[in-house]
Order: C-alpha cells, then structure tokens, then sequence
C-alpha cells in the first residue's frame, strides 16, 4: 500500500512538473498575445470591479501600464486602498512612463461599491456621473463563487444577486455616460462553468432549492445572456459589449470551497500545474478592453483572446430578452 502511494505521488508529481513546463511556455505567449502598447490606453478611463484582488488586480495593473486611468470599484475600501498602493508602487518600481501620479496617465482611483446592494450601486453610479466627464471601458469583473445559501441587501440570491442583477444595475446607469464616451468597451467577466445552468424564472431566487455550484453556472449564463441583449439593445452606439471565459485561475475565489486537510497539498500541486496565474487569466480581459483588433466588435464570446462557439442554451434570444425584462423589475429600473 505504502509502495503504491508513493508511486502515484511521483506519478503525479511528475506530470504535474511536465504539464507546469508546458504551460509556462504558453503562458508567455498568451502574456504578449494580450499585452500592448505603453501608451495604447493613454487618455482613456477604465472601470474595473472587484480590482482589488485576483483577475481584477492584474487587469488594472495591465491597463495602467498602458497609460490608462483606472478606477478600481470595490466592496472594502480599505482593501482597495491597500492593493491600490501596492499597484503604485509596483508601477514606480518598473520606471513605467504611465504610473507618474501627476502626469495623468497611469492613475489609480478607489471608490467604494458593493454589487450585493442596489443602493450602493445607485450611490456609487451618481458619484460617477458627478465626478467623471468619460467612461471608456466597463470591465464586469467582480464575482462570488459557489457560497453558502445567503442574501444581498435587497433579498435576492447572492450569486445571482452580485455576478448578474448588481452588475446589470451598474452597467445600465452608466449606459449614457458609456455611449457619450464612445466609442467605447463593455468587458463581461464569465466562466465556462455557465453550461451546466440553466434560467429557472419559476425561481431565479432559488427559494425553492439551492445548489451552490448550480447557482453559480445559472449567474454565470446570465451573463451570457446579459451580452448578447445588450449587444443588440447596442446596435449603431459604437459602444460595444463582449463577453469571456477566463479559464480555471487560482485566486481567492473559491474560498468557500472546502478542501480537507490531507487533500491540500495535493491540491495545491494540481492547481499550480493546472491552473493558471491571475496574470495569465487576466490576458483575455486585456485585450478585449484595450486590443484594436475587436474594435468594433460585439456580442461575442471569448477565451484565450479569441472567440469561442457558444451552446445553444447561451444563445436563446426569447430567454435573453425575458431575462432583460425581468431583471429591469428586479432591481427597480422598471416598475
């Protein structure tokens, strides 16, 4: 027994290793693939959600090396303001050109947002329509994954209530100040997982029964859905929306995932093996927000910097409108 225990940790120690050196390789050329130019992003603002941590952090350190002005959306601002310094003085410590706090390209803004509450949502949307005279690049970031049954604010299922009904809030109050800006970018974070949900309009707010994982998938074909509505609500405004699949990413994220003990070490081997860094998940992100080869492109899917076929299911235009329709009563647009 002992004998074949070590046997399959070598085994898998050892494609882990060999799976490691193949996509490290990779991982360089999708890092250039989704990189860019100094100054590409220079004079533009980008919103981020949920930049303090993760794929949002390594998206707003990307974009401020392109000379952008990013403002980091995020729940707990001491958090925000914590990964904020950090990020300046990572960008001083290159010698970037952009991360000069005085010459207007490469700044770094925190607002305080919690996507789990509407009033936040509409306090933090009044203060950008105040303070900001451009909004060039929406980037739907922020995301809870696979947690314990709870609520928002207003009532309604975390998952659902934060990754799709929050941001769908927060993307349609600043719709004017996007198209006013134009051209300009919506970027809608995703996940692969979205084909294994489906849209229950019997019970979007799963009261009925929960399942976390389904949960997720269900926010996440949402968001698909979300897209491809609004892409064509979009139609002639030069304001663009896509969406994306970052791949499996090792971030905070799954923190509510519970992984025994003994089983950690093993985890965190495949993980490091297999999963990719919050700098590489990021490239895919970048790009769509910053790349001029989408300009003008809208309502796709995307993975790796290229567009992906959807299924079916992310592709029913009668559910992506009821949706739409729904979620509009949901958090108060429409009465």
């Amino acid at each position: 027994m002992a004998v074949a225990a070590v046997a399959a940790l070598l085994a898998a120690l050892g494609g882990a290793l060999w799976l490691a050196a193949r996509r490290f390789v990779g991982s360089s050329v999708r890092r250039l693939h989704g990189g860019g130019d100094a100054g590409l992003m220079r004079g533009k603002t980008v919103l981020i959600t949920g930049a303090n941590s993760g794929l949002g952090r390594a998206t707003a350190a990307a974009l401020l090396r392109m000379g952008a002005r990013v403002i980091m959306g995020c729940r707990d601002r001491a958090r925000a303001e914590a990964a904020a310094g950090e990020l300046r003085r990572d960008l001083r410590g290159d010698g970037d050109p952009g991360s000069d706090p005085d010459g207007g390209a490469g700044e770094l803004v925190v607002k305080e947002l919690d996507l789990a509450s509407l009033r936040s949502v509409r306090a933090f949307c009044r203060e950008m329509l105040q303070e900001e005279a451009r909004l060039d690049v929406l980037i739907n970031n922020a995301g809870v994954f696979q947690c314990p049954y709870m609520k928002t604010e207003d009532g309604f299922e975390m998952q659902f209530g934060v990754n799709h009904l929050g941001h769908f809030l927060l993307t349609n109050l600043l719709l004017g100040l996007l198209k006013s800006s134009a051209p300009s970018r919506i970027v809608v974070v995703s996940s692969k997982l979205y084909k294994y949900g489906d849209i229950n309009f019997e019970d979007l707010n799963s009261e009925q029964s929960y399942n976390k994982s389904f949960c997720y998938s269900r926010s996440k074909l949402a968001n698909i859905l979300f897209t491809r509505e609004l892409a064509r609500r979009l139609e002639g405004t030069k304001v663009t929306v896509n969406v994306l699949h970052p791949g499996i990413v090792r971030t905070n994220l799954g923190r509510h995932i519970h992984i025994p003990l003994l089983v950690k070490p093993l985890f965190n081997l495949v993980s490091w093996a297999f999963f990719k860094t919050p700098v590489e998940g990021a490239q895919t992100s970048i790009y769509l927000a910053s790349s001029p080869e989408v300009e003008g492109v809208s309502g796709k899917y995307f993975g790796d910097c290229k567009e992906e076929e959807l299924l079916p299911i992310a592709m029913d235009e009668s559910v992506a409108r009821k949706l739409w329709d729904i979620s509009e009563v949901m958090v108060g647009i429409v009465q």
